[in-house]
């Protein structure tokens, strides 16, 4: 195939580099955008306690456990529904049955549990009336 000025053949044959580049460019922009497709979840690693002090048996308190699943517990019973409305209801339920209006509360979080529970939680405690609130982790052993 002749390019030049007297010939009357028509140019048929695709050039391909155009469309390398283009293939390039959506691949380097898929190896980019690929890590923070991962990091929908904001994963925060709570604090390690070694030594907590133990709450007054005698002081009523509200004890919140939070497991990594997403499940969550009011004094040792289960919640079946764990919307935040929901939390909310049961958390001004205990609240009333306990007779305090400032009754302090105390999250217990898995170490691996989603952030989005613990915030539900303290917006619930929050709806409440509760103004002291405690995060506090599982204990880790030291060895």
């Amino acid at each position: 195939m002749s390019m030049g000025s007297g010939g009357s053949e028509v140019f048929t044959d695709i050039n391909i580099t155009p469309l390398t580049d283009v293939f390039l460019v959506l691949l380097v922009i898929m190896i980019l955008i690929a890590p923070l497709i991962d990091k929908s979840e904001l994963k925060i690693k709570p604090p390690e306690t070694y030594h907590a002090k133990k709450e007054n048996s005698r002081t009523k308190s509200i004890m919140i456990d939070v497991s990594k699943d997403g499940e969550i517990a009011i004094n040792g019973k289960k919640i079946p529904d764990t919307s935040p409305e929901a939390i909310t209801a049961k958390v001004q339920e205990v609240v009333k049955s306990i007779g305090i209006s400032d009754v302090p509360v105390t999250v217990n979080a898995d170490g691996d549990c989603k952030q989005k529970d613990v915030v539900h939680i303290m917006t619930a405690c929050s709806a409440s009336g509760i103004t002291k609130m405690r995060v506090a982790t599982v204990q880790t052993k030291q060895y």
